[in-house]
């Protein structure tokens, strides 16, 4: 009995680290889309046009992994895959808009909102009954908003309000994930996901196309590998360790933000700012808990 605890222990200090690790690479994606959003390394490249190279180079990633795995298409939801990659495109593609013109960290705790954008949106497509305490959650995620954005104040932050569009793509791309989980394979998901998102991308960004440099070109297909690396850390994770243990992990994304923008592009959160982050993570952790939980 010992022994099998023992063993549960590591293995959710194993889903933890594999956690802390996706957070990590995403926060990096964050970083590279800053510094291809800005002409510090060639012209500035469209957000849409940055978006494309993620889904792009991460499709071409988890090209080996189709074929090795070689998942069957057949009886796939294809109207609520369409509506996921649409809806995660668009999030990707105003969060990266946002972290060209923001602090990484401000606006991957925006980001962030997209839980309790989920649990709004639950109610109304899902039906689900929401417990009272939770609107109290609500409350506090938008008045940490209210703090990095400061609105009507010198310090206003309108691409806040960017990440604030890309939390309600996320939240959308949320509801569209929980209906495809109850039928869909993981990879197959994956795939799908990419694969439209790659074709759809792809399309419109040839609108905003500025030829990249070719250190751009290399950081395009990095930010695709980097993404899919993350987000198989991130079902890694899963596996292992008990959601309700590693999901609190993934609110240290904003933390190895604002690491990577003072060490690359020496910038500093605000006070007022770190306090509507730790407002939004405390909310967002919280809404994580399954409802009852007490401790």
């Amino acid at each position: 009995m010992e022994s099998a605890q023992h063993s549960a222990r590591r293995q959710s200090l194993i889903g933890a680290l594999f956690m802390v690790a996706a957070c990590s690479l995403f926060a990096v994606t964050s970083l590279i889309a800053k510094a291809l959003g800005n002409d510090m390394l060639g012209p500035a490249l469209h957000p849409f046009q940055i978006s494309a190279g993620r889904f792009f180079f991460a499709f071409l990633c988890l090209m080996p992994v189709a074929l090795l795995v070689r998942p069957s298409f057949r009886k796939a939801n294809w109207k609520l895959h369409v509506g996921r990659s649409i809806c995660g495109w668009l999030g990707v593609s105003a969060v990266f808009a946002a972290a060209a013109r923001m602090p990484l960290a401000d606006a991957t705790a925006i980001s962030f909102l997209s839980p309790i954008i989920t649990m709004i949106l639950a109610v109304f497509i899902l039906r689900e009954v929401i417990p009272a305490g939770r609107w109290l959650l609500v409350l506090l995620s938008f008045a940490g908003m209210g703090l990095i954005t400061r609105p009507g104040m010198d310090a206003f932050q309108p691409a806040a309000l960017i990440a604030f569009v890309s939390a309600c793509f996320m939240g959308m791309e949320m509801i569209f994930i929980k209906k495809l989980a109850d039928t869909e394979h993981p990879v197959r998901i994956l795939i799908i996901n990419n694969g439209i998102g790659a074709t759809v991308s792809v399309t419109i960004a040839l609108a905003f196309w500025t030829f990249p440099s070719p250190l751009q070109w290399g950081l395009l297909a990095l930010l695709g590998a980097t993404m899919v690396t993350g987000q198989s850390c991130f079902i890694q994770s899963m596996k292992r360790g008990n959601a309700s243990f590693v999901a609190p992990f993934m609110y240290v994304t904003p933390v190895f933000a604002a690491l990577y923008d003072y060490w690359l592009f020496g910038e500093i959160v605000s006070l007022i700012s770190s306090f509507g982050i730790t407002m939004i993570i405390v909310s967002a952790v919280l809404q994580s808990r399954p409802a009852g939980e007490s401790r």
